[in-house]
């Protein structure tokens, strides 16, 4: 069965505005961005000299940073946890509740405890407050009540508004973890500008999917030593032939005395050169000089781009003007560069 689309349209006579659909997302919207104006405004005061004093704290720590909470908020740890860590903080997720029951064994001295409790006084994290005073590992809390048990016990709190449930019966967690969620990022974010995380840093930790194939190199991609097709200068056009029917990319590079690519020998330049001599030709007379080229180093999503441009299906990849690979444009397609 597919996805529905609109069943009924708005009644006769009302306006969109007026359509209780649009208006109970436009609210719930409105009143999440409220939260996070409330919190943008207290980055000035004492929730901004909590988030700096957090951040010298984990980046003090030889350990990891160590996320912990129950309910909603355990999932906003979660999340946090994995966002910390794939922007370069070590971190993993401690379930609150697990902790009681052998998972307090993940935490070392060297660690840093950061738990969640919007309430402060969730019990199960009662376990992990008082193992974190008996080892002394250093204790960040997120909560919106900073004189409950959790934010009382926290060597950093950082508090959060007091905003309104997008829920009408204020009861499910929507704006009060969209805070959390948002001040984690900021963390996060904060952590990895200041450590000058790359996207090459990026990269390392995320090798799989879109994101992994967006930053993907050249020289991850090209096609090495032996594999390229490659003459130099007075190398007649029967060798040359050979060269790009035995190594299957459809053209040949063409050295000069020093090595350095000089031109390129295409299907098209072997039309545009038919003639009874062709093959008695040396490969300099018939080659395309000053290819299009890229480097090692360059994105594989920049060479698919220039090849589009141009158009072409091959590329060289060279250094210093001597070719160090080669790269096909199934290459990259196959790669999933888009």
């Amino acid at each position: 069965m597919g996805i529905a689309q609109s069943q009924k349209s708005p009644a006769a006579g009302t306006t969109r505005r007026d359509d209780p659909l649009r208006e109970s997302v436009r609210r719930t919207l409105s009143i999440e961005a409220e939260g996070l104006a409330a919190l943008g405004a207290l980055i000035d005061g004492d929730l901004g000299d909590a988030i700096e004093r957090a951040t010298l704290l984990i980046e003090g720590a030889r350990g990891r940073v160590i996320v912990t909470g129950m309910g909603k908020s355990g999932h906003i740890g979660r999340k946090i946890a994995a966002t910390l860590a794939s922007t370069g903080t070590p971190a993993l997720f401690l379930h609150a509740a697990e902790a009681s029951h052998g998972d307090l064994g993940m935490v070392t001295p060297d660690d840093v405890l950061l738990a969640i409790s919007w309430s402060g006084e969730t019990a199960e994290l009662s376990d992990v407050v008082h193992y974190a005073r008996r080892f002394a590992v250093p204790l960040l809390a997120m909560t919106s009540n900073a004189e409950s048990t959790l934010g009382r016990a926290a060597d950093v709190g950082m508090v959060l508004p007091r905003a309104e449930e997008a829920c009408p019966n204020g009861l499910a967690p929507t704006t009060s973890t969209l805070l959390q969620l948002a001040l984690g990022d900021a963390l996060a974010v904060l952590l990895l500008e200041r450590r000058g995380f790359s996207a090459s840093d990026f990269r390392v930790f995320h090798p799989g999917g879109k994101l992994g194939a967006r930053l993907l190199k050249v020289a991850d991609l090209m096609h090495q030593g032996t594999e390229m097709p490659l003459v130099r200068f007075g190398t007649p056009m029967s060798d040359v032939l050979i060269e790009i029917t035995g190594k299957r990319f459809g053209c040949c590079g063409v050295l000069d005395d020093s090595g350095r690519l000089a031109g390129i020998v295409t299907d098209g330049d072997l039309r545009r050169h038919m003639s009874a001599d062709l093959l008695a030709q040396p490969a300099e007379a018939v080659m395309t000089r000053s290819p299009l080229v890229v480097r090692p180093e360059d994105l594989a999503s920049a060479a698919l781009g220039l090849m589009n441009r141009r158009p072409v299906t091959v590329v060289f990849a060279v250094a210093e003007d001597a070719p160090v690979g080669i790269l096909h444009i199934h290459d990259i397609l196959r790669a999933g560069v888009l």
